[in-house]
């Protein structure tokens, strides 16, 4: 009577140790990062092509909330104050923190708030773009009138203001796992060549 399993490929595996191959062979990777840095890094720019490289979603964390809310970011901070409108951020954070396939952008305060940090490691890969002061000073100085915080500030005063906020942030953005230089997107080649970059530190 011919033997049924005389052609076994795996002969020296156990059964467990073949049930786990066959699943690691099948598994499908679920891919989630998150993208931190103070505004002006870049994180919707890369953001943005490096979700479309990869054929994932895109979510900018201020502009899902403006969307359930029907509110601008600035009227929710009028109306709620800075306390409500980061714990509103929190649960948004956690709502868009369990999507699959997905590229978040997040704030650039969300890092430093309640458990953020923490989750979003626990949840997915996260990164750090990090630019220097001169280069935020430089994207943030012709965008002043979309971000009402940087109104009415002289150079001197918004340089001295970014490098101060940026300090103050550190320790919460440096619990990022990887750390990026986002420094390198004023065009379409270096946008490119930035997604390639982020594709070879995160192994994608």
């Amino acid at each position: 009577m011919r033997q049924r399993y005389k052609y076994f490929p795996f002969p020296s595996l156990h059964v467990a140790e073949l049930l786990t191959f066959v699943c690691k062979s099948q598994a499908v990777i679920m891919i989630r990062i998150f993208l931190t840095g103070y505004m002006g890094a870049g994180k919707t720019t890369l953001g943005k092509a490096f979700a479309r490289e990869l054929g994932l979603t895109f979510i900018d964390l201020d502009w899902y909330i403006e969307e359930r809310f029907h509110r601008t970011i600035s009227e929710l901070f009028r109306e709620r104050g800075e306390d409500g409108f980061r714990r509103l951020e929190q649960s948004m954070l956690h709502e868009a923190g369990e999507f699959e396939d997905v590229v978040i952008s997040t704030g650039g305060g969300t890092p430093c708030f309640f458990d953020n940090m923490d989750y979003m490691n626990r949840q997915g890969q996260t990164v750090f773009l990090d630019v220097p002061v001169d280069v935020l000073f430089r994207r943030l100085r012709v965008a002043t009138q979309q971000r009402p915080i940087l109104q009415g500030k002289t150079d001197d005063e918004l340089r001295t203001f970014i490098g101060s906020a940026l300090e103050g942030r550190m320790s919460h953005y440096s619990q990022a796992r990887y750390r990026f230089d986002g420094s390198r997107l004023e065009d379409r080649h270096q946008i490119a060549e930035s997604v390639g970059s982020l594709r070879r530190l995160l192994e994608l």
